[in-house]
């Protein structure tokens, strides 16, 4: 299950585990203008674990996740 919610400057996409035990903590993702960040609350820890990816490295992931084991360097779209 996931919900979306429009913020003033962001929108979060929530991930929750629904799958068989263990499940693991939510996962948080925050599309701001700039940047993208994943958070994940870590029982072991007692704290929040957080990744900022640049827009950039959001596009190569997104474009990683249906390509097969390899190197790859997206070429980059022009307009006129």
């Amino acid at each position: 299950m996931f919900s979306i919610e429009h913020e003033f400057d962001a929108t979060v996409v929530t991930l929750v585990d629904e799958g068989k035990a263990p499940l693991t903590e939510d996962v948080v993702v925050s599309t701001f203008e700039d940047c993208i960040t994943v958070e994940q609350f870590d029982p072991r820890t007692d704290t929040t674990q957080r990744i900022t990816l640049s827009i950039s490295q959001m596009q190569d992931l997104i474009a990683a996740v249906s390509l097969p084991e390899g190197v790859y360097s997206r070429s980059e779209e022009t307009s006129d």
